[in-house]
């Protein structure tokens, strides 16, 4: 039985439309674009003062050019407008979400590389005051050469013992 007749094997992709190579990057661009476009009160009011300016034509406009009360053909432009601008907001915000997780993983790590560092500076630290402990202070052998000044100044003013 040849390979191309087994049902597990994908066959050969037949496509009778060419296929259209797109740049992601720059279609990525484009969706972030109009995803905040039409995020802001201009796109808002713009497409508020579309609406308004479209019934009051059609329900003053002479009946050639008609669009009567349901409003079928503003539907139509409306669904449309928002058939094309979900996909497009989509793309926006999984391309931000990678973004986002490529931030995250980098904060992620500097916090790690921190907390590696701050955990050797500390047992450094640790290190260095025993150390310090180990060693005599200033104060210390301050004391003992005066004691050792007393005993020698008492040893000087007693008089030799013939023993």
């Amino acid at each position: 039985m040849p390979d191309s007749d087994r049902l597990n094997t994908p066959g050969r992709e037949r496509t009778w439309v060419p296929r259209i190579k797109v740049d992601s990057d720059a279609f990525g661009q484009f969706a972030e674009g109009f995803a905040r476009f039409m995020g802001t009160a201009r796109f808002l009011i713009w497409m508020t003062a579309f609406i308004i300016v479209w019934i009051t034509v059609n329900n003053l406009a002479p009946t050639w050019l008609n669009d009567p009360f349901p409003y079928i053909f503003l539907t139509l432009m409306l669904s449309l407008q928002a058939s094309y601008a979900a996909p497009l907001i989509l793309l926006a915000q999984n391309r931000q979400e990678a973004r986002d997780k490529i931030a995250l993983d980098e904060d992620r790590r500097t916090a790690a590389q921190a907390r590696a560092d701050m955990d050797f500076l500390a047992r450094e630290i640790a290190s260095l005051r025993m150390r310090m402990n180990d060693l005599a202070t200033r104060d210390f052998i301050r004391s003992e050469l005066r004691d050792l000044l007393e005993e020698l100044e008492a040893a000087r003013d007693e008089p030799p013992t013939k023993g």
